[in-house]
C-alpha cells in the first residue's frame, strides 16, 4: 500500500511540473564591449602611433590599445 502511495505521488509530481526543479533559461553571452571613448576627455592633443594611426589624444589611443604613441606636432 505504501508503494502505491509513493508511486501515485511521484506520478502526480511529474505531471504537475517535475520534481521541484525550475526550468533554467540559457542565454547566449553578449559580445565583448570595448571601453567607450566617452570616458576620455574632449581635449585635442593628437598622438601618432604604430601603423601611422592618429588619435585625438592619448586616452583614446590607449582605449584602442595603440602602441608606441608620440605627440603629433604636425597634426596641430
Amino acid at each position: 500500500m505504501l508503494k502505491l502511495i509513493f508511486a501515485t505521488a511521484a506520478i502526480a509530481g511529474l505531471l504537475l511540473g517535475g520534481v521541484g526543479v525550475d526550468k533554467v533559461k540559457v542565454e547566449k553571452p553578449s559580445a565583448p564591449v570595448m571601453q567607450p571613448e566617452a570616458r576620455c576627455p574632449l581635449i585635442y592633443a593628437p598622438v601618432i602611433c604604430d601603423k601611422g594611426r592618429i588619435y585625438p589624444n592619448q586616452c583614446v589611443a590607449d582605449s584602442h590599445h595603440a602602441k608606441n604613441c608620440v605627440p603629433c606636432t604636425e597634426c596641430l
